[in-house]
């Protein structure tokens, strides 16, 4: 019986010492056996570097591979593009350092991309859970209840399915390029075929939303596919909800300025969200309506969250 494919497990670091050690273990307590580990921690100014320290041995146990880069700050990006650098699999999953994938997950979207070629990435459902670890839900405008029965969204794809109804997340339209113009709505803990990230080369500097640039490039190349199983939890804290709008319009512009080119050349022209212009923090800039913009917001405001986390971060550092 030949061996199982190699998957690669990036985790960028940054500034989770209180949730890192639970994101490592969650890799460690997978059921799929062959698993290469690459950690890069960003300069955290916290005892991240430390935390990550403590389970290496146990991770060199586990892993097949374990490769950990400890730097001074360079950024979340460049930090992904290193650990993508450094990944040796048929197959890469990104997981940030304060979420925690479940025990199957890996087995359950391998087992898809393995035999699906068309496809280049496989994702599942996202629960939730606090600053504690405790599973919670969302109500409205994404603030936390532990109350299941009275929840509004008791799963990240509920949300997103909601926000993105022009979507069938079981369906041939499910990470099509035409319908992620308008706005990333691909749940997190996701698998990749590494060759079709060789086909572009990652992550780009250039554009702020990340995760929304990634899936346009993969959808470029292959098919994006959705299974309707919780696989992953996605911490979240309710005092960070979102509210600020104009990052997020400013954020989601200097990425899709990206693909206008490759839309405009490749027929997906009129899918485009309108573009007009208007004052941005002063600044006159060319973006879609302001009616496009209500659905953009809903889908973006997780991102938009992320990045505040990091920010702060960072000027905690700063200061």
């Amino acid at each position: 019986m030949s061996s199982p494919d190699l998957i690669s497990v990036i985790v960028p670091a940054y500034n989770h010492e209180n949730y890192v050690q639970d994101t490592i273990h969650s890799i460690l307590n997978q059921t799929y056996p062959d698993i290469e580990l690459v950690i890069t921690n960003d300069g955290s100014p916290d005892h991240t570097h430390e935390k990550i320290e403590e389970l290496l041995q146990l991770c060199r146990a586990r892993c097949v591979r374990v490769k950990y880069i400890n730097r001074p700050n360079e950024g979340y990006v460049r930090s992904l593009n290193q650990c993508l650098g450094e990944a040796t699999g048929e197959y890469i999953y990104v997981i940030a350092s304060d979420d925690v994938a479940h025990p199957d997950a890996l087995t359950v979207l391998h087992r898809f991309l393995s035999s699906h070629s068309d496809y280049g990435l496989a994702v599942g459902d996202n629960a939730f859970i606090d600053g504690n670890g405790r599973t919670c839900y969302w109500g409205h405008k994404q603030t936390i209840t532990y109350e299941a029965e009275t929840a509004v969204y008791r799963t990240h794809a509920a949300y997103l399915k909601q926000s993105r109804q022009d979507v069938d997340f079981n369906g041939p339209s499910f990470g099509s390029y035409k319908s992620l113009l308008s706005g990333n709505y691909v749940p997190n803990g996701y698998l990749i075929r590494k060759s079709i990230l060789d086909k572009f080369g990652g992550y780009s500097e250039k554009a702020p939303l990340e995760d929304m640039y990634l899936m346009l490039q993969i959808a470029k190349h292959a098919k994006l596919k959705y299974i309707d199983e919780v696989l992953f939890s996605y911490r979240w804290h309710d005092t960070n909800t979102i509210k600020q709008r104009g990052i997020i319009e400013r954020y989601y512009e200097e990425t899709l300025r990206h693909e206008i080119p490759y839309a405009k050349a490749h027929g997906y022209g009129k899918y485009l969200p309108l573009r007009k212009e208007f004052l941005l923090g002063g600044v006159k800039v060319f973006f879609y309506s302001r009616t496009a913009s209500k659905t953009v917001l809903r889908i973006l405001g997780i991102t938009l969250y992320k990045h505040r986390k990091r920010a702060k971060a960072e000027s905690k550092e700063q200061g």
